[in-house]
Protein backbone atom coordinates (compact mmCIF):
# COMPACT_ATOMS: atom_id res chain seq x y z
CA UNK A 1 0.00 0.00 0.00
CA UNK A 2 2.91 2.28 0.50
CA UNK A 3 2.61 3.37 -3.68
CA UNK A 4 -0.55 5.34 -2.38
CA UNK A 5 -0.79 8.85 -1.18
CA UNK A 6 -0.86 8.91 3.02
CA UNK A 7 0.04 4.92 3.03
CA UNK A 8 3.92 5.84 4.03
CA UNK A 9 4.96 4.12 6.72
CA UNK A 10 1.50 2.73 7.26
CA UNK A 11 2.31 -0.78 9.31
CA UNK A 12 4.70 0.80 11.46
CA UNK A 13 2.20 3.44 12.16
CA UNK A 14 -1.14 1.21 12.21
CA UNK A 15 0.74 -1.44 14.90
CA UNK A 16 2.45 1.71 17.03
CA UNK A 17 -0.96 2.68 17.19
CA UNK A 18 -2.63 -0.44 18.44
CA UNK A 19 -0.32 -0.94 20.98
CA UNK A 20 -0.86 2.30 22.21
CA UNK A 21 -4.67 1.96 22.09
CA UNK A 22 -5.51 -2.09 22.27
CA UNK A 23 -5.04 -4.56 25.59
CA UNK A 24 -5.77 -8.22 25.20
CA UNK A 25 -9.11 -7.81 26.56
CA UNK A 26 -10.34 -5.56 23.76
CA UNK A 27 -12.50 -7.03 20.80
CA UNK A 28 -11.05 -5.51 16.80
CA UNK A 29 -13.59 -5.31 14.21
CA UNK A 30 -11.71 -4.93 10.39
CA UNK A 31 -14.28 -4.70 7.64
CA UNK A 32 -12.45 -6.15 4.90
CA UNK A 33 -9.82 -5.53 2.74
CA UNK A 34 -7.25 -7.66 4.97
CA UNK A 35 -4.72 -8.96 1.90
CA UNK A 36 -4.32 -8.51 -1.16
CA UNK A 37 -3.53 -12.12 -1.63
CA UNK A 38 -5.47 -14.44 -4.44
CA UNK A 39 -5.15 -17.49 -2.24
CA UNK A 40 -5.99 -18.58 0.73
CA UNK A 41 -2.66 -20.27 1.55
CA UNK A 42 -1.07 -17.11 0.75
CA UNK A 43 -2.65 -14.51 3.90
CA UNK A 44 -0.61 -16.49 6.46
CA UNK A 45 2.13 -13.79 6.81
CA UNK A 46 -0.91 -10.53 7.08
CA UNK A 47 -3.10 -13.15 9.27
CA UNK A 48 0.00 -13.49 11.06
CA UNK A 49 0.46 -10.12 11.70
CA UNK A 50 -3.13 -9.41 13.43
CA UNK A 51 -2.62 -12.54 15.09
CA UNK A 52 0.21 -10.94 16.84
CA UNK A 53 -1.44 -7.63 17.90
CA UNK A 54 -3.17 -7.77 20.85
CA UNK A 55 -6.45 -8.26 21.58
CA UNK A 56 -9.27 -10.11 19.28
CA UNK A 57 -10.33 -9.49 15.98
CA UNK A 58 -13.27 -10.05 13.61
CA UNK A 59 -13.25 -9.89 9.94
CA UNK A 60 -15.41 -9.48 7.36
CA UNK A 61 -14.99 -9.78 3.98
CA UNK A 62 -13.61 -6.60 2.01
CA UNK A 63 -13.69 -6.45 -2.56
CA UNK A 64 -10.06 -6.84 -2.43
CA UNK A 65 -10.49 -9.86 -0.21
CA UNK A 66 -9.99 -12.80 -2.93
CA UNK A 67 -8.63 -15.33 -0.84
CA UNK A 68 -11.81 -15.38 1.06
CA UNK A 69 -13.78 -18.79 0.72
CA UNK A 70 -15.71 -21.20 2.69
CA UNK A 71 -15.77 -20.23 6.62
CA UNK A 72 -14.61 -24.08 7.20
CA UNK A 73 -11.72 -24.01 5.31
CA UNK A 74 -10.65 -20.50 6.69
CA UNK A 75 -11.41 -21.81 10.26
CA UNK A 76 -9.18 -25.15 9.51
CA UNK A 77 -6.46 -22.71 8.24
CA UNK A 78 -6.65 -20.78 11.50
CA UNK A 79 -6.34 -23.90 13.43
CA UNK A 80 -3.55 -25.43 11.30
CA UNK A 81 -1.51 -22.20 11.57
CA UNK A 82 -2.74 -22.17 15.47
CA UNK A 83 -3.97 -18.49 14.88
CA UNK A 84 -5.78 -17.49 18.47
CA UNK A 85 -7.28 -13.95 18.06
CA UNK A 86 -8.85 -14.13 14.85
CA UNK A 87 -12.20 -15.25 13.86
CA UNK A 88 -14.67 -14.34 10.86
CA UNK A 89 -17.95 -12.15 10.51
CA UNK A 90 -19.94 -14.21 7.34
CA UNK A 91 -23.47 -14.86 7.48
CA UNK A 92 -22.96 -14.89 11.06
CA UNK A 93 -22.85 -12.80 14.43
CA UNK A 94 -20.38 -12.47 16.88
CA UNK A 95 -20.94 -12.02 20.84
CA UNK A 96 -18.09 -9.67 22.01
CA UNK A 97 -18.94 -8.81 25.75
CA UNK A 98 -22.65 -7.32 25.64
CA UNK A 99 -22.70 -6.63 21.97
CA UNK A 100 -23.58 -8.73 18.89
CA UNK A 101 -20.74 -8.16 16.28
CA UNK A 102 -22.75 -8.62 12.70
CA UNK A 103 -22.65 -7.27 8.85
CA UNK A 104 -21.66 -8.23 5.36
CA UNK A 105 -19.12 -6.58 2.41
CA UNK A 106 -21.72 -5.08 0.57
CA UNK A 107 -21.55 -3.45 -2.95
CA UNK A 108 -21.28 -1.33 -5.57
CA UNK A 109 -24.54 0.06 -5.93
CA UNK A 110 -23.72 3.14 -9.14
CA UNK A 111 -24.38 0.50 -11.48
CA UNK A 112 -27.52 -1.58 -10.62
CA UNK A 113 -28.36 -3.50 -13.38
CA UNK A 114 -25.21 -4.51 -13.58
CA UNK A 115 -25.04 -5.60 -10.06
CA UNK A 116 -28.42 -6.31 -9.13
CA UNK A 117 -27.71 -10.07 -8.47
CA UNK A 118 -24.78 -9.66 -5.66
CA UNK A 119 -26.56 -6.35 -4.12
CA UNK A 120 -29.51 -8.87 -3.27
CA UNK A 121 -27.41 -11.52 -2.14
CA UNK A 122 -25.20 -9.01 0.22
CA UNK A 123 -28.45 -8.12 1.87
CA UNK A 124 -29.89 -11.19 2.58
CA UNK A 125 -25.87 -11.62 4.31
CA UNK A 126 -26.82 -8.72 5.93
CA UNK A 127 -30.41 -9.61 7.20
CA UNK A 128 -29.02 -13.30 8.22
CA UNK A 129 -26.41 -11.92 10.26
CA UNK A 130 -28.84 -9.60 11.93
CA UNK A 131 -31.16 -12.29 12.24
CA UNK A 132 -28.59 -14.17 14.27
CA UNK A 133 -27.55 -11.11 16.23
CA UNK A 134 -31.21 -11.15 17.27
CA UNK A 135 -31.32 -14.66 18.87
CA UNK A 136 -28.12 -13.74 20.91
CA UNK A 137 -30.81 -11.41 22.44
CA UNK A 138 -28.08 -8.38 22.34
CA UNK A 139 -27.33 -5.26 20.75
CA UNK A 140 -26.43 -5.24 17.72
CA UNK A 141 -23.12 -3.79 15.90
CA UNK A 142 -23.19 -3.46 12.31
CA UNK A 143 -20.08 -3.21 10.11
CA UNK A 144 -20.17 -3.08 6.02
CA UNK A 145 -17.08 -2.94 3.97
CA UNK A 146 -19.07 -0.83 1.37
CA UNK A 147 -21.00 2.20 2.59
CA UNK A 148 -25.00 2.00 1.90
CA UNK A 149 -24.88 5.63 1.21
CA UNK A 150 -22.30 7.87 -0.57
CA UNK A 151 -21.97 10.66 -3.00
CA UNK A 152 -25.16 11.37 -3.19
CA UNK A 153 -26.56 7.93 -3.92
CA UNK A 154 -27.74 4.62 -1.60
CA UNK A 155 -28.32 0.97 -1.75
CA UNK A 156 -31.93 0.91 -1.22
CA UNK A 157 -31.35 -2.89 -0.39
CA UNK A 158 -28.85 -2.16 2.17
CA UNK A 159 -31.10 0.89 3.81
CA UNK A 160 -33.71 -1.15 4.00
CA UNK A 161 -32.52 -4.21 5.82
CA UNK A 162 -30.87 -1.72 8.17
CA UNK A 163 -34.38 0.25 9.13
CA UNK A 164 -36.48 -3.50 9.22
CA UNK A 165 -33.79 -3.91 12.06
CA UNK A 166 -33.66 -0.05 13.62
CA UNK A 167 -30.06 0.12 13.00
CA UNK A 168 -28.73 3.56 13.61
CA UNK A 169 -25.41 3.51 13.28
CA UNK A 170 -22.67 1.52 10.68
CA UNK A 171 -19.03 1.57 10.74
CA UNK A 172 -17.64 1.17 6.82
CA UNK A 173 -14.27 1.34 4.94
CA UNK A 174 -13.56 0.50 0.96
CA UNK A 175 -13.55 4.65 0.79
CA UNK A 176 -10.15 6.07 0.95
CA UNK A 177 -7.80 9.17 0.27
CA UNK A 178 -9.95 11.97 -1.67
CA UNK A 179 -13.12 9.68 -1.67
CA UNK A 180 -13.71 10.77 2.07
CA UNK A 181 -15.17 14.18 0.88
CA UNK A 182 -18.07 12.15 -0.32
CA UNK A 183 -18.75 10.02 2.40
CA UNK A 184 -22.43 9.89 4.06
CA UNK A 185 -22.27 10.75 7.80
CA UNK A 186 -26.24 10.06 8.10
CA UNK A 187 -29.13 8.86 5.78
CA UNK A 188 -32.35 8.23 6.52
CA UNK A 189 -31.76 7.96 10.40
CA UNK A 190 -28.60 6.00 10.02
CA UNK A 191 -25.40 7.08 11.02
CA UNK A 192 -22.61 5.96 9.07
CA UNK A 193 -19.05 5.96 10.51
CA UNK A 194 -16.08 5.87 8.10
CA UNK A 195 -13.19 3.59 9.51
CA UNK A 196 -11.01 3.24 6.69
CA UNK A 197 -7.13 2.93 7.98
CA UNK A 198 -5.77 6.24 5.94
CA UNK A 199 -9.17 7.64 7.21
CA UNK A 200 -8.48 7.49 10.50
CA UNK A 201 -5.05 8.29 10.93
CA UNK A 202 -4.15 4.37 10.91
CA UNK A 203 -5.12 4.38 14.38
CA UNK A 204 -8.11 2.42 16.08
CA UNK A 205 -11.11 3.63 16.98
CA UNK A 206 -12.98 3.35 20.05
CA UNK A 207 -16.72 2.03 19.14
CA UNK A 208 -17.62 0.85 22.71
Amino acid sequence: MDIFKGWDDYVERLQNNWHAQVTENDTVVIPGDISWALKLCDTEKDLRFLDELPGRKLLLKGNHDLWWCTMKKMRVFLEERQFKTLDFVFNSAVVAESYAICGSRGWFFDDKEQSQKVILREAQRLRTSLQCAAETGLTPLVFMHYPAAYNGQHCEEMIEVLKEFNIKDVWHGHIHGAGKQYAVSEFDGISFHLISCDCINFSPQRIK
